[in-house]
């Protein structure tokens, strides 16, 4: 199995990394078990929140959607079915505490291997005395999105989104689209500058 680059014919040019080529192709990040689609021309696949978010971002040409059964949505699943590694995936996890009986939500966004260090590095950053995922519940309800495909994009604006930096090394990252049936894939450094964004070294272990 290889990460690499799907062809996908739009006209005269070719948008690539962020530059302009003339062969006339534009490449999306891919798997060979995956069949990868622009994101922004297919909101069919998208939760309504992360769709119209990724409208409205620059780097939208670069991130492609992939469909999947949604009862492999969850990473170990997803990956040992379709061949991807888990090294590729990015995690979106809640997670929330109180200060000064204010309540301070953060999303963060870990390589799938690792996990988030919810009682010591998130908690320093919160600056809060404790952390701890938020509910299921309150996850989707306030996300917009599907338990599962909760991802960085399209999240409420006054939650931080804490990006690990070992999520922004991945080449091909794989992470949510905002409902089970679909992935998003797209160049790890782009994790890094989704809206609202704070890299973080260490936010996992």
């Amino acid at each position: 199995m290889e990460s690499g680059y799907l062809f996908i014919r739009t006209g005269t040019w070719e948008l690539r990394a962020g530059r302009v080529v003339e062969d006339g192709y534009m490449d999306l990040p891919s798997f060979e078990s995956l069949t990868s689609l622009p994101a922004s021309e297919h909101p069919e696949l998208l939760a309504p929140s992360v769709a119209s978010a990724l409208a409205q971002w620059e780097h939208r040409d670069q991130v492609a959607v992939v469909e999947i059964d949604p009862e492999l949505a969850d990473t170990a699943a997803m990956s040992e079915a379709y061949d991807v590694p888990m090294s590729a995936g990015a995690n979106c996890v809640v997670v929330a505490g109180r200060r000064d009986g204010q309540e301070r939500v953060a999303a963060c966004v870990v390589r799938a291997d690792t996990r988030a260090d919810v009682n010591n590095r998130v908690k320093r950053l919160l600056d809060v005395r404790k952390a701890s995922f938020l509910s299921t519940d309150r996850a989707v309800e306030e996300s917009a999105m599907e338990y599962g495909g909760i991802t960085p994009v399209g999240l409420p604006a006054e939650w931080r989104v804490l990006v690990d930096a070992r999520a922004v090394a991945i080449d091909v990252a794989v992470i949510g689209s905002g409902i089970r049936r679909s992935k998003l894939l797209l160049p790890g450094y782009l994790l890094s500058k989704v809206p609202g964004a704070e890299l973080v070294d260490d936010l996992a272990t």
